[in-house]
């Protein structure tokens, strides 16, 4: 963990320059290695091909993000990350919103409880 999860209508993509936005999230979130660890970072997108926004009248689109983490971070910890996330979507997005009508959104989701999880690659991020 933290997986950022981005959901994007495809009437955007062309414009959207989502791989970009991809990098710029996992570059913040590797800032907080801190809080993050390194080997646990996710961050994927998933194009929207069904459907509608508000009154379905207009060609407006809409970005949403998910940023899900484990327990156990401060409310400050929580609060200053994804507001930096959310500025960092905002900023990516400014010259597109200016053209057309767009929706951004964001949330962070806290598991509960454990997660399981199996893999190998946070030992290449181990200090010896």
């Amino acid at each position: 963990m933290p997986h950022f999860i981005l959901e994007y209508t495809d009437n955007i993509k062309a414009d959207a320059d989502i791989p970009s936005l991809l990098k710029k999230v996992t570059e913040v979130l590797i800032a907080h290695g801190d809080m993050f660890p390194i080997g646990g970072i996710r961050a994927r997108a998933i194009e929207l091909h069904d459907y509608r926004i508000a009154d379905g009248q207009a060609d407006d689109a809409f970005v949403h993000a998910t940023l899900k983490i484990g327990a156990g971070r401060s409310e400050a910890d929580k609060q200053q990350v994804g507001d930096e996330l959310f500025e960092v979507m905002k900023a990516h997005f400014a010259d597109l919103m200016s053209r057309r009508y767009l929706a951004l959104s964001m949330e962070l989701y806290e598991f509960p409880r454990p997660t399981y999880k199996h893999g190998n690659i946070h030992a290449r991020f181990k200090k010896a």
